[in-house]
């Protein structure tokens, strides 16, 4: 456990910017963090979020003179493009390794976190990601941790709300063939099933497709209520695009996290409407007191409204400082047990792990789309 004075149980010491003081040491230690995601490509947008997050953490955490023990250190972003590809993904990896990072954020896609995750872990170097896929922490890799809620929960979660929520009683099923993809399709088709729904279709397509057209075609006239999308928003918005086209916005649209931000809005356009329907995990921003002030100040430094993980981020590297701290050490050898004891309270939730470093605590929030804003619905009673 934490010592108190680390502010146990709570990140807000560290968000308000009030670290207990402590003797200054002569000379600063540089720490190397590093950042791996979609920086380029279709996917930009989500791992530019990411890194936004991480550098708001880094600047504000750098601003504070940091202790570990006795000495004083300063954070140092490594950021590299993965461009959500597993190859690209490996060799980012690596060369995170060589430039001697502490941890690793990230990635996004779980298609690059499943390879990667046993180079890092391999390295002894901690990886904290936001990829969804169960098995990156079910096989047992103890430098592999998770910080938002996965596939489990979030296909699950989408499964009982189409039953019980929107009442529905056939879905067909797409996904892009991804570790993530298929892996939220799957938990969704499980949750779904349990729940009395007939899944009439289940039909596959890529990460790369711009065309919808022939499986929706198939689609219907199958007498569904809705589609569920496994896959990126990318993908997501054209999809509902070319759904309005065919006349199939009766239909409900429901999907994952990697499909849920303001993108799908600008992608989609008017069809991503009320009848669209995603989750993330974490709380509602405007709701809670360290909720706004974060999202205030993102959108104070980048123009711009946080997207779907750059809070998680912003929380992750709170957390290992605090397991640094703990441990009297930089070393993921020796801060790593820290972390997976720690208990705290962050922006996007409060943070405990379980025997497989996934989250204990994983609230998830359905979203929906009015007039080219993401709304959050009210949580069941």
């Amino acid at each position: 456990m934490l010592r108190p004075s680390l502010c146990l149980a709570s990140l807000v010491c560290v968000l308000a910017g009030t670290w207990l003081p402590q003797a200054q040491a002569a000379d600063t230690q540089v720490v190397r963090i590093g950042l791996t995601g979609p920086l380029t490509g279709a996917q930009a947008a989500i791992g530019k979020d990411d890194e936004n997050g991480l550098r708001m953490a880094v600047d504000r955490i750098n601003a504070q003179n940091v202790m570990v023990g006795a000495q004083r250190v300063r954070f140092e972003l490594v950021s590299e493009d993965d461009a959500a590809d597993p190859r690209t993904g490996m060799a980012v990896a690596q060369r995170l390794v060589d430039a001697e990072v502490k941890v690793v954020f990230g990635p996004f896609n779980s298609g690059v976190a499943i390879p990667i995750s046993r180079l890092l872990d391999q390295a002894g170097v901690v990886m904290a990601t936001v990829a969804s896929n169960p098995s990156i922490t079910q096989s047992g890799l103890p430098y592999v941790f998770r910080i938002s809620a996965n596939d489990s929960q979030l296909g699950k979660r989408m499964g009982e709300f189409a039953a019980g929520r929107l009442h529905a009683r056939r879905f067909a099923v797409i996904d892009d063939r991804t570790a993530y993809g298929q892996g939220v399709a799957d938990e969704f088709v499980k949750a779904a099933k349990a729940a009395g729904i007939e899944i009439v279709a289940r039909e596959f397509t890529s990460d790369k497709a711009v065309d919808f057209v022939p499986i929706l075609t198939r689609i219907r006239g199958m007498n569904v209520d809705g589609v569920f999308y496994g896959g990126y928003y990318a993908q997501a918005g054209p999809l509902r695009n070319q759904m309005k086209r065919l006349a199939m916005t009766q239909l409900y649209l429901l999907g994952g996290d990697a499909m849920c931000n303001i993108e799908l809005a600008k992608l989609g356009g008017e069809s991503v409407d009320e009848r669209v329907y995603c989750p993330q995990g974490g709380p509602v921003l405007e709701q809670t007191p360290l909720g706004r002030q974060f999202k205030a100040d993102y959108r104070k430094r980048f123009n711009a409204d946080p997207l779907t993980y750059s809070a998680s981020l912003y929380d992750g590297l709170h957390l290992l400082v605090q397991a640094m701290q703990a441990a009297n050490s930089t070393d993921p050898k020796r801060y790593r047990a820290s972390l997976a004891a720690i208990d705290a309270q962050g922006v996007a939730g409060r943070y405990r792990f379980d025997d497989h470093r996934d989250l204990r605590d994983s609230p998830i929030t359905v979203y929906t789309y009015r007039n080219g804003a993401q709304v959050p619905l009210p949580q069941d009673k």
